[in-house]
Order: structure tokens, then C-alpha cells, then sequence
């Protein structure tokens, strides 16, 4: 598998600056879909699962315009247990990033490490304030 170059802190600057681009947030407001995702991975599988998913949300945020945010994250007390907080300008933008090469070969290389898998949609208690909130990340 080709290693990503991008670090964690790269990806959070890459979701920091698509939240602070004014023109997404003001499109995306009132048609946006926010979703958690709440993962369980098999143990043995995790190392590879998280090398996989980090190239996955990279490309995500990277090459569409439509994904504002793919941001992975894990419990510190049970690694296994991964939430991924997804941001699209639109549903419209969520099914086509279900279709891209990308997120193909992650859905499709990491399905025997997946435990289990709940899909939460949530609705934001201030989209408006999405931008504000990321200004302090230096």
C-alpha cells in the first residue's frame, strides 16, 4: 500500500481552512449533512484499518469540493472504537463521494476488519458558528 504523506496535523489544517472558506459554509448552511460515524474494529485489524482510513479522509477532503470535513478520530481508552465526524456541503455531495475511487477502495479493503458500524446523522445546534470555532487552531 503507497503511504500518505499527509499527517494528522496536515488533515486537520486541510478541514481548518475548508471550514473557514466563507463561500462553502454560506452554501452548505441550510442543505448541509452532518453525520457521526461510530466504528468498531477488530483488533488485529486496527493498524492497517487507520493507515487506510487516514488515505481515504485525505482524499476525501483533498479532491472534493463537496466533502468539508473527514475528521477520524479513536477512543483513548479503547482504541478499537473510532468516530468519524463527516461534514458535506449536501446530500447530494455525500452520494457522490460514496462513489468515488477513493472511498471505494476503503469500503471495499476494509470490510473484514469492521466490527461494527452505526451511522448517526446529526443536525448542528449553530452551522453558522462552524467557522468561528476553528479560528484558534494555530
Amino acid at each position: 500500500m503507497k503511504k500518505s504523506l499527509i499527517t494528522p496535523e496536515g488533515l486537520f489544517l486541510i478541514l481548518f481552512f475548508s471550514l473557514l472558506n466563507s463561500n462553502i459554509i454560506s452554501a452548505q448552511k441550510k442543505d448541509q449533512m452532518v453525520r457521526m460515524s461510530e466504528i468498531e474494529i477488530v483488533p488485529e485489524y486496527l493498524e492497517e484499518y487507520k493507515a487506510i482510513l487516514k488515505e481515504e479522509s485525505e482524499a476525501s477532503v483533498r479532491l472534493e469540493p463537496g466533502v468539508i470535513a473527514i475528521f477520524p478520530m479513536f477512543q483513548k481508552e479503547n482504541p478499537n472504537q473510532l468516530r468519524i465526524l463527516e461534514i458535506y456541503a449536501n446530500k447530494e455531495s455525500y452520494q457522490s463521494h460514496l462513489k468515488t475511487p477513493h472511498f471505494l477502495v476503503y469500503k471495499t479493503s476494509t470490510l473484514k476488519m469492521v466490527k461494527s458500524l452505526k451511522l448517526v446523522d446529526m443536525d448542528p445546534l449553530d452551522a453558522e458558528a462552524m467557522p468561528e470555532m476553528f479560528k484558534k487552531y494555530n
